[in-house]
């Protein structure tokens, strides 16, 4: 074989080795992207279900406030029907 062709194919597999070297870093860097953009869906996921908890757990506070409110303002309607009575027993 001449010479120009021993080079040639060199620098035809040179080129076809970077070509691959190119290709599987790219496979690399799209296969790491992935990884983290399922990480980040992961992590959204977690992000809404522990806002789910924190709304679940206000809804449960604001619940027991408004018990609360309705017991007193039932003790309230309970001590002014007392005191109307007295009220009225007094006039008699």
């Amino acid at each position: 074989m001449s010479t120009g062709v021993v080079i040639a194919i060199v620098v035809v597999a040179v080129i076809v080795i970077a070509l691959l070297v190119m290709a599987s870093r790219r496979a690399a860097r799209r296969k790491q992207l992935g990884r983290a953009q399922a990480e980040a869906q992961h992590a959204d996921v977690d992000h809404h279900r522990e806002r789910a908890g924190e709304r679940r757990h206000e809804a449960d506070l604001a619940e027991e406030r408004a018990k609360r409110a309705r017991v007193e303002a039932d003790l309230n309607e309970e001590r002014a029907r007392s005191r109307e009575e007295e009220l009225s027993s007094e006039e008699r």
